[in-house]
C-alpha cells in the first residue's frame, strides 16, 4: 500500500537568505501531511478533543537530502508504523515531483488523554475507533 501523500508548493516567504526552504518549514510540511491524513481518514481535531484525546509529538528527526526552492512542488508522504506500547512511529518523505528525495522525517508520537495528561495505553485503538477509514493508518 502506497503511503498517504499531499502536494505542497514551496512559497517564497518560506525561504531563507540563500533561497532555500527554511529548515523549520520542513516540520510544517510534515505536520500538514499528518493532519491531512487524519482528515482524509475522517478524524478531525474537534473529534479528538471531543473524545478527550490529542496527538503528541515525542521525537522528530529530519534528514535533509536536497535543497528546495520557491516554486518547487513537492509531495509529502505519511505512513504510520505500529509497535507495542503507548507510542507509534511516523515515516515521511518530501519528494520533488520529479522523484528527487528532498528530506526524510521520522517521528515518534502518542495519543494523550487530555484529562489525565498521560499517554493512552493503546493508540491504535483510538485511531480504529475514530477513523472512518482506518486503512489509511494500516489498521
Amino acid at each position: 500500500m502506497e503511503p498517504f501523500s499531499v502536494r505542497v508548493t514551496v512559497r517564497g516567504y518560506e525561504t531563507d537568505t540563500q533561497g532555500h526552504l527554511n529548515q523549520a518549514v520542513y516540520l510544517n510540511y510534515a505536520e500538514h501531511a499528518r493532519w491531512s491524513m487524519l482528515q482524509a481518514a475522517g478524524i478531525s481535531q474537534a473529534g479528538l478533543v471531543g473524545q478527550g484525546v490529542g496527538p503528541v509529538a515525542l521525537e522528530t528527526t529530519i534528514s535533509f537530502r536536497r535543497e528546495l526552492l520557491a516554486g518547487d512542488e513537492v509531495d509529502v508522504t505519511c505512513a504510520f508504523e505500529w509497535g507495542e506500547g503507548k507510542t507509534f512511529r511516523i515515516r515521511q518523505e518530501i519528494r520533488k515531483t520529479d522523484g528527487t528525495l528532498a528530506a526524510e522525517i521520522t517521528a515518534v508520537g502518542g495519543i494523550m488523554n487530555l484529562t489525565e495528561r498521560k499517554l493512552v495505553a493503546d493508540p491504535r485503538a483510538v485511531f480504529k475507533e475514530l477513523a472512518a477509514d482506518p486503512g489509511l493508518f494500516r489498521l
